[in-house]
């Protein structure tokens, strides 16, 4: 009987191990969700350097640093 409930014991755990391997991403997955995030910092990057925007922006810090209290 010992030896039935030590083999179980030991499928449950290699069961338990090999689940843990396949947790979280792959390499592939990795590289995309980085191409993904450079993506979006670039053309966040060109939206806040254009010239409408950056204008806007410092009409904003202007005014903050010009407010009297």
């Amino acid at each position: 009987m010992y030896k039935a409930v030590r083999a179980r014991l030991c499928a449950l755990v290699c069961r338990a191990r090999s689940a843990r391997r396949d947790a979280g991403m792959v390499t592939s997955e990795y590289a995309m969700g980085i191409v993904a995030a450079v993506a979006f910092a670039v053309v966040l990057y060109k939206v806040v350097t254009s010239g409408q925007v950056s204008a806007e922006l410092q009409s904003i810090v202007k005014r903050a640093l010009d407010a009297q209290m």
